[in-house]
This record gives structure tokens, sequence and C-alpha cells, in this order.
């Protein structure tokens, strides 16, 4: 073998080592962009799931749902359950004299709590109780005065304190009405913004205060 093909030969060699060089140069950078581009994936996942999970719903007057930033969503658990009863009691007691207006209240309050409300509003509709506030012309109100909610045991007890008003063409009857439950966790919905569930719902209290004369 000549010098001159000696030669050939061994640049060749270096040139197919440089090419194999060359091709795991970038076969180890395509791999390495690969890896921070999965590590770059799995912490924006990360913080959508920790950002989604540091919200809270509010309801603003009952109306739309306004998601709220916290630090700690259980900081804000006891304001939410006090709200979550307050809204129910003010969907399901605050009834005006259009049988439509009855049933959309009572179809939105329906997702705050279990089947122990649904019987109540059944029972309520067998006596016949929605049908005598249509015929009277009368509409009936309720103001919550109080909303306790014991969170050192799970599900939480509550108790409500509130007033019930009856209004007639001719009178206002005035009612006194205490009623206790239970509140268990729940995914939050459009429907159920505070992501609790009303159960083992119960009417304590719910006997006339005064009764007075429309002027």
């Amino acid at each position: 073998m000549s010098q001159s093909t000696n030669q050939t030969f061994f640049k060749s060699l270096r040139n197919l080592e440089t090419s194999y060089r060359n091709i795991r140069i970038l076969s180890f950078t395509i791999v390495a962009a690969c890896l921070l581009i999965a590590l770059a994936s799995l912490l924006f996942a990360y913080r959508v799931k920790a950002d989604a999970e540091s919200r809270v719903y509010v309801v603003e007057q009952g109306k739309s749902l306004i998601a709220a930033l916290r630090n700690d969503v259980r900081e804000n658990r006891p304001v939410e359950a006090r709200d979550h009863v307050r809204r129910f009691h003010e969907l399901f007691f605050t009834l005006d004299p259009d049988a439509n207006t009855i049933e959309e209240h009572i179809r939105e309050a329906l997702p705050y709590a279990d089947e122990s409300v649904s019987r109540l509003y059944l029972d309520t509709k067998e006596k016949g109780y929605y049908n005598n506030l249509i015929q009277a012309s009368a509409s009936q109100e309720v103001q919550v005065d109080s909303v306790q909610v014991d969170l050192s045991q799970y599900p939480y007890r509550f108790r409500t304190h509130a007033r019930q008003q009856i209004i007639r063409l001719s009178k206002i009857t005035v009612r006194r009405l205490v009623t206790e439950g239970y509140l268990r966790n729940v995914s939050r919905s459009a429907e159920n913004p505070h992501g609790f569930l009303i159960e083992k719902f119960a009417v304590i209290n719910n006997a006339d205060l005064e009764e007075r004369i429309r002027q």
C-alpha cells in the first residue's frame, strides 16, 4: 500500500470518527432537549394544578360565580360554609305567589343539599303549602340572623337562626325559623360553588312570633 493510499485511508477513518462523534453529540443534544421539555411540561402542569386548587368560588348576591385566589383554600372554608347555608335558606324559603318562580327557586336550592331537602319539598308541596301561597297572593321572605358551623368534627354540624315573613294582602305573619343539619365536602360546580352538601336537614322550630295588620 502506497503512502498516498495510507494517508487517504487514515483521513477517511478520521472523517468517519468525526462523523460518529458529531452524531453522538447531536443525539445527546436532542435527548437533553427532550428531557428539558418534559421537565418544563411537568413543572407547568404542577403550577396549573396548584393554581386550580388554590381557587375558591364566591357567589355574589347569588347570581354570578367569581373565582377568587386564596393562598390556602382551607382558611376560607368557614366563610364558605356559612355562606352556603345562608344562600340555601334564601333560595329555599323565599317564595313568591307564582308557581314558576317557586319551582325556579327550589330547583336552584336542591343542588345545595341531599334528599332530606327533596323530601321536605315534596312533603310541603303535598300538604298544599305552595298552592295556598299562590291562591292567597302571599309572599314569603326569610332573613337569616346567624349561622353556626362546628368545624371541629366532620361532617360539620350547623344550626341556623332566621325569621320568616309571610306577607298577605291584609296581614303579615312573622315566624321563627331554626334549622340544623350537616355539611359534607363535595366537588365545586356552577350549581354548587362552595363545594358543600347539606345533609340530614331538619326544621327544628317554625313557631309564630307575631301577626300584624298591613297598613
